[in-house]
């Protein structure tokens, strides 16, 4: 049984966080949080707080820990925030800020 966890709207370009979510899939649970743990990358904080709260949810249930590995990690595309840059003469430039929705689970192998 799959112990899950989702962060929806999270304010970072999904783009950027599947570059994270791809480096922990099929990871044991220790490997990929020391992997998170030292990754540069700004994705990482928020993968690691969805890999945590995942793993919460499994030793609520309690599950073995020890053998916990992530069974899936994906980073869906969520709502765009719009906004406008002031440019000269009149004009403006739209800005896209983009969300994502990242998903965790983690399974005991």
């Amino acid at each position: 049984m799959a112990y899950q966890a989702c962060h929806r709207f999270a304010r970072i370009a999904p783009r950027k966080a599947r570059l994270v979510a791809d480096l922990i899939r099929g990871q044991k649970v220790d490997v990929a949080l020391t992997a998170l743990e030292f990754s540069k990358r700004r994705g990482a904080y928020f993968v690691k707080g969805v890999l945590k709260s995942a793993i919460a949810n499994a030793q609520e249930k309690d599950a073995d820990t020890n053998r916990l590995f992530v069974s899936e990690s994906r980073v869906d595309e969520g709502p765009t925030i719009k906004r406008f840059q002031p440019k000269d003469r009149g004009r403006a430039h739209a800005i896209h800020k983009r969300t994502s929705h990242i998903h965790v689970a983690v399974d005991v192998r």
